[in-house]
């Protein structure tokens, strides 16, 4: 193991607001407000991207100081302890280090506690404040605490503890200013409280912290104690690490491994020793802060679990809350995509009307327009579930349903926390697979990464409706069964990825038992501002990263289907340009493999156009069929034009067991290079997307043949 030079070890202050731009670390349990309070202070002077080499989100805001001076602000992921068991939790461990060579280490510290659970977030609050960095307490969700009559006397928590306490309520704004006040103080000294140490485990903590410390024949700083006393309280052999981030000294390691080889001897448990003494120090300063009213034992929050949790009534409530969502996010969004889809429209003909005919000019209009319009047109669907999760995030309902969910999802080895990537999946796979992150077992993160996919996104609606249109021509089908269609391609989807993940589970990536400890939150009314800050931010994100990658790969395709060119007075009756184009060579050079599923060479380059993103093989299917332009705004001529499709012997293409194999393949098949590129960041390599574009294309194209060749047996095609 090797390990790199840190940053010298701070003496004295490093508090000089007039000094230079001050960094503040804001730090917290989940669920105890620190991201409300973030967006008090910034508002929306913040940037939010990810830590180079590993996809942890890094939100940076700014805020200014009660003197008009410019503050940073960096926004690190939940926590209950400095003991990392994500990369989330190892991001905010190596940022407090100062281990990261991309992020300085902070000046300042401000660590939001909920006050009315103020024992079980000390854990974190004492870890940081041994650190020795001057630290800010933030006593946060105060009227939370008052409602359960726990009243918290913050002098004597400020004498206790030696750092500012800082009173609070985020959600309403009540307190920021005056935390602002004491963030402006040029001068606030390290913070000087230390753990009173076992006897026993006293001797190899300085012995560690020795080896630890960057400077040689001094005592052992306070970091080096404290990295001293993670090391010993790590439950793995070795500390969580994750891209980008240097490591505690080889020598501290050494002797880390002397003195545990010796407890192990001993059958001495310097673990519980090291967190007793921590619970028990914690004890006695909430016995002296803390004073408890009489209450009834019974809060709101505990009523409206005793529906929300209940084994059946929780699964009617969660049941009702999934149908209203998935109902609006298709009946409230379908206004402003054909608002945006006439606004693209518009900007085609504009660019069409000002430009004289050529390449340039298809090139915009049918590559640069069309493809960015294609992904824009889904952004309503993506803000209405996500403005769903912000409230459900916010109210605290996603926690419990979570937690109901984790009945189900360890029948096939996962645990509740895969809930929530899957259901924003049904939005975009690429926010879904982002949001596995904050699963901490590396297996169980996988696997929800490897299913996510399969859960139908909204780019597979156009491809259903058309389809949906074509395999039921006649008016005299009702709305019901193409509805109960539509339905069952989703079901199908979320039965393939749970089949998925148990197979994974069982025999590729074998685990322990999965074990989620979550803790419920209070009920809390939501904040509409944070909700909608919340719906900008991942706005942007899906529009930055899947919207580059899309638009590349359409000026691509275009360039396919258009080049070489050929004179039409060359082509013979019946034949067409794009035939001979690249595209087209590919198809017909695919058809022998797709030709067992029912499928013809523009069906062909419809797939392969489509792994761009799969709601290009309906434009791809317009473009090769040779359908008016303005076709893709009305299914109908284009469903005709399918329906219109023969071939050579007459027969027609486009039959119910080619559409409905065709939505199948759809449904299975990675058709999404935007989302292969994500898996790749979040993975590290190449084996898992290769692994899943494999094996979910292979079960595409055995449903779909399965589909065909046994309607035909049965004599239905």
């Amino acid at each position: 193991m090797e390990s790199s030079p840190l940053p010298s070890e701070t003496s004295g202050s490093r508090t000089a607001v007039g000094g230079h731009l001050p960094v503040f670390a804001l730090v917290g349990n989940p669920n105890c407000g620190k991201t409300t309070l973030f967006n008090a202070l910034t508002g929306l002077r913040q940037k939010v991207g990810n830590y180079p080499g590993v996809t942890v989100e890094k939100k940076v805001g700014e805020c200014f100081s009660q003197h008009g001076k410019l503050m940073r602000l960096i926004d690190l992921p939940g926590s209950y302890s400095l003991a990392a068991r994500s990369p989330d939790e190892a991001i905010m461990r190596d940022v407090l280090l100062g281990r990261r060579a991309d992020t300085p280490q902070p000046d300042r510290v401000v660590c939001v506690v909920d006050a009315s659970n103020l024992e079980r977030n000390l854990y974190l609050a004492t870890q940081v404040i041994e650190l020795g960095l001057p630290t800010i307490l933030v006593l946060n969700m105060m009227d939370l605490a008052a409602l359960r009559s726990v009243s918290v006397d913050a002098a004597a928590l400020e004498r206790e503890l030696g750092v500012p306490v800082v009173c609070c309520e985020a959600a309403s704004g009540k307190g920021v200013r005056e935390l602002r006040l004491v963030m402006s103080r040029e001068a606030l000294p390290p913070s000087a409280w230390r753990l009173p140490l076992p006897a026993a485990v006293e001797p190899a903590v300085v012995y560690i912290a020795d080896a630890a410390t960057r400077r040689p024949h001094t005592e052992p700083s306070a970091r080096a104690r404290a990295e001293a006393l993670l090391l010993l309280t790590e439950q793995d052999k070795e500390e969580l690490e994750v891209a980008g981030s240097r490591h505690s000294p080889e020598a501290a390691h050494a002797r880390l491994a002397e003195w545990t080889a010796r407890w192990r001897a001993e059958e001495f448990d310097w673990r519980g020793a090291i967190i007793g003494a921590r619970y028990e120090a914690i004890g006695g300063i909430c016995e002296r802060t803390v004073r408890r009213g009489e209450t009834t034992g019974e809060t709101v929050s505990d009523r409206i679990d005793a529906v929300l949790v209940h084994p059946f009534w929780g699964w009617v409530a969660l049941s009702a809350v999934m149908a209203f969502l998935f109902l609006s996010i298709f009946s409230f969004a379908e206004a402003p995509m054909n608002w945006i889809d006439a606004g693209v429209a518009w900007l085609s003909d504009l660019v069409r009307d000002a430009m004289p005919a050529g390449d340039v000019r298809d090139l915009l209009t049918d590559g640069v327009v069309a493809g960015v319009g294609g992904v824009v047109i889904f952004l309503p669907q993506i803000l209405i579930l996500f403005f769903f999760i912000g409230l459900l995030e916010s109210s605290g309902y996603m926690a419990r349903a979570a937690f109901i969910m984790d009945r189900l999802m360890s029948k096939v080895g996962l645990n509740g926390k895969s809930f929530i990537p899957l259901l924003s999946s049904y939005a975009c796979a690429i926010p879904g697979i982002m949001s596995a992150r904050t699963i901490e077992e590396p297996k169980d993160r996988l696997v929800t990464i490897l299913v996510a996919p399969l859960m139908s996104c909204s780019a597979r609606l156009p491809v259903y409706l058309l389809l949906i249109a074509a395999l039921f021509p006649s008016e005299a089908v009702s709305a019901w069964q193409k509805t109960g269609i539509m339905f069952g391609m989703y079901a199908l989807g979320t039965l393939g990825a749970f089949a998925f993940a148990w197979v994974f589970k069982r025999f590729l990536l074998k685990g322990a038992p999965p074990l989620m400890i979550m803790e419920l939150p209070p009920y809390r009314l939501p904040s509409l501002r944070n909700v909608l800050l919340h719906m900008y931010e991942r706005a942007m994100a899906f529009l930055r990263k899947a919207g580059t990658i899309i638009l590349g790969i359409s000026i691509l395709l275009w360039a396919l289907t258009t080049y070489p060119k050929i004179d039409d007075a060359a082509l013979a009756d019946g034949d067409s340009a794009i035939a001979h184009s690249v595209a087209g060579r590919l198809g017909h050079a695919m058809e022998p493999v797709i030709a067992p599923l029912g499928f013809n060479w523009q069906i062909g380059i419809g797939l392969i156009s489509s792994f761009a993103a799969r709601e290009v093989f309906v434009s791809s299917m317009a473009v090769v069929y040779s359908v008016e332009e303005d076709a893709e705004a009305d299914a109908r001529p284009l469903r005709d034009a399918l329906l219109d499709a023969r071939w050579e012997d007459g027969r027609a293409v486009f039959t119910p067991l080619v559409c409905l194999g065709l939505m199948v393949f759809y449904v299975f098949a990675m058709q999404c290079i935007s989302t292969t590129v994500v898996v790749r960041r979040e993975t590290g390599s190449w084996r898992w997307p290769l692994f899943q574009l494999g094996y979910m294309t292979g079960f595409a194209y055995l449903a779909a043949l399965v589909i065909h060749q046994g309607g035909r047996a049965l004599g239905w095609g």
